[in-house]
Parts: structure tokens; sequence; C-alpha cells
């Protein structure tokens, strides 16, 4: 039996960040317990056929089905919501469907979105190759000068969407101004918190009306699942993009919801300690002459290091790095790593490194990753929390023995 002089919902109204990541969301069933239970169950069974009917048909609340409703899946939405301060969440199965299904949900054929140039490969290739194939036409700003927005929205749009910071070349963008010049236009804003998680930025108080996340990233923190999420009013959540989610079934599974939440109780301290190691590394990285330049928003010679320090806690964990000598040198740098995994995931605890131009930006057009500022001889690094010294070695390695052309 539960303990009727302890509530079963913890209040959380007033609790900070890393409390949240704790202690939100957190529903104990009658047996009491301290972590949060994993319900692994298709479907729910309802006392009897008038019950059935509400909860289908009528909107009463309850588990119906897990493809839409399942309590685990739930904890997690509550804790993501609370965590970037919105009044609601809705899973889904990866961050690509996220975004998938926020588009299916918000646009129809003849409207208009308008995009910063600097997404992940994926998105590009959702809105411009998928997307496009259904009437949806899809317009790229390249930099983050609010002047190009507003030409960019002068006729109009349904939707502005952005990373912030960027993938892989870590820009900056001004979600506050951005925001009020998309809403002059008409346009919700969707912004991709990827890179920083609610630990380090929180758009919706910025002024956009929608944050994506891919959960698979540091919201997880530990490379061991797939999950996504969008995040925002619960009119834009619960009225628009469930209905979605329930007849399409992009779902986040139980178990998955459960690995997601015990990463969460982490996320603060990772990403503070994650972050500290990126910006020494970076720093380092500054001074190797094989290196034409850093990228990194806790640089001060980052373009957009003011802005980044206004609207972020810290730089970040991501670092991107153009090697002297193109792919060639950029190739034998990650190949002479011993350490460092060599993957295109990142949020991890392990570091990792990728070359974008053949991986995460590989299948969209030379123009596009022109366009977007991805060379050759871009690395990008996703620091983990080995120790800063062993991470500096690893990459050394490599970088001491460029042979620049």
């Amino acid at each position: 039996m539960t303990d009727s002089k302890r509530p079963s919902k913890v209040d959380t109204t007033g609790l900070d960040l890393a409390t949240l990541a704790v202690r939100a969301g957190q529903v104990r069933s009658q047996f009491g317990e301290h972590s949060e239970a994993m319900y692994l169950t298709s479907s729910f069974v309802f006392d009897n056929a008038a019950e059935a009917c509400a909860r289908f048909t009528q909107g009463a609340p309850g588990n119906v089905y897990s493809r839409f409703t399942n309590p685990t899946v739930t904890l997690f939405e509550e804790r993501l919501a609370a965590l970037e301060g919105a009044d609601a969440a809705m899973a889904t199965a990866s961050g690509m469907s996220a975004i998938l299904a926020m588009s299916m949900a918000l646009l129809k054929a003849g409207d208009h979105v308008v995009c910063s140039s600097g997404v992940f490969g994926a998105t590009i290739q959702l809105f411009s190759g998928i997307l496009g194939r259904f009437g949806v036409r899809t317009t790229y700003v390249d930099g983050g000068a609010l002047p190009a927005w507003e030409t960019a929205l002068a006729g109009g749009a349904q939707l502005v969407f952005l990373e912030t910071p960027s993938n892989p070349l870590t820009e900056v963008f001004d979600i506050a101004g951005i925001s009020a010049i998309a809403h002059r236009a008409g346009a919700l804003v969707a912004v991709d918190n990827c890179f920083c998680s609610p630990a380090l930025q929180r758009p919706l108080d910025l002024g956009a009306d929608l944050v994506i996340h891919s959960a698979t990233k540091y919201l997880d923190g530990q490379g061991r699942v797939l999950g996504g999420a969008v995040v925002g009013s619960k009119a834009l959540i619960k009225e628009q993009m469930v209905p979605f989610l329930r007849t399409a079934g992009p779902t986040l599974s139980a178990f998955n919801a459960w690995v997601l939440l015990k990463g969460m109780e982490t996320l603060d301290i990772r990403m503070q300690a994650q972050s500290a190691r990126a910006l020494e590394l970076a720093r380092w990285l500054e001074s190797h002459p094989a290196i034409e330049r850093v990228y990194h928003p806790g640089l001060e010679s980052h373009p957009q290091h003011a802005l980044a320090m206004r609207q972020q806690r810290t730089g970040g964990a991501i670092v991107s790095i153009m090697v002297k000598g193109g792919r060639e040198q950029a190739w034998h740098v990650i190949d002479s790593t011993r350490l460092i995994s060599i993957t295109a995931n990142l949020g991890d605890t392990k570091t990792t490194i990728t070359h974008p131009a053949t991986t995460t930006h590989g299948r969209i057009s030379p123009e596009a990753r022109l366009r977007a500022g991805i060379g050759e001889g871009l690395i990008r690094i996703a620091v983990g929390l080995e120790s800063f010294e062993d991470i500096r070695r690893d990459l050394a390695r490599g970088l001491d023995t460029v042979q620049a052309v």
C-alpha cells in the first residue's frame, strides 16, 4: 500500500533544473517504488466497455494503447517539459521522427518553411527532399544576421526552423530576434536544442514556440537508445502533435523512455563537465599549427561568442576544427586516434569524432554542403568525460603529423 502521508507525485514548483532532472514527472504506483517503473505493455485493460469507449473516443483521461499513451513515456514527457519550462512534451522514436511529426502536424502543400542553412544533413533531406515532394517549400537562410531572416520571411511563412548552436559549425542564432521577426510574419518558431539540451539553453524562454530534441544525444548521455521529443504549449502539443502520433505512430518505446529518464538524472552535471573539457580543448586546438580554424561558442574568437554567452549557460561540448590539407589530412587525424571513438553520434560520455562532409552531411548535395560551410578538412569532436589530457594526447597523435599542402 502507498503511504498516505507522502504524495505519489512530487510538487516541482520552484525547483532548480538539477532537481527537476531527478524529481520531475515521477509518479509512484501502489508499490511505492523509488526508481521510476517501466511499463512494458502494448495495451491496457478497462473495467468495462463504457470506460473503454470513453478513453478511445471521448478523450477521457487514462491510458489507451502504447502507440500514444504509456505511463513510462508520460514520465519522460513530463520531466522534459519541466526542464524546458514548457506545458507539454510529446515523445517520439528519434530526433528525426520528432521533426517529421512536427512538420506533418503543422504543414500542408503550399506552405513555406524558413530554415537555417547550418542544420543536420538529415534535416535538409527531410525538408527539401521528402516534404518538398508534397509541395512544402523551404528557404534556407545563410548566416545569423537578422536582416537575412527579415528578407526570407518577407513573403510570409508557416514555420521557422533553426539549430542553435548549429551542426557541425556551432553557429549561434539569436532566438529572441528571429522569433520576433517570425511572429510578425505569422510563423511558428521551432528550435533544435540538441547541442545544448535544457541544461544549457531554454529556447521557449527566448520566444520560440517549439523545441525539438534528439533524446538519443545528451538526454540519454551514454549512447544507449534512440528517442526524440517535441516540446511546447498544450495547444500545440496535445491538440496538433498528439493526433498525428496517435495515427502515424512514430512512437517512443517504454524501455527507451525509462533509459532516457535515468540519463536525464545526470544531465546537468554531465553538461557542465563536458562543456568545461570542450572549452579547454578548444583553447589548446586554437594554438595548433595544423588547424586553420576552431569552432566553439565558448571561444572569444567565435563570431557569435557574446550572443552565445547571453542565451546559453556555457559554450557546450562540441568542438569542430578545420584541418589544413583537406580530406586526406582530416582523415589522417581521425584514423590516428586510439582512444576517441570514430562515430557520427554525439552527446555520449565517450568522446567521439567524425568527418561531417562524408558522414552526417555526406548525402546532401555538394551545393548544400558549401552553403552550410562544411569543407573537406572539417572534423567534429563531441567531447566526453575522459580526462582533458588523454583527449588532447589522442588528437595530437594525428595533428602533430599533419602534412599540410
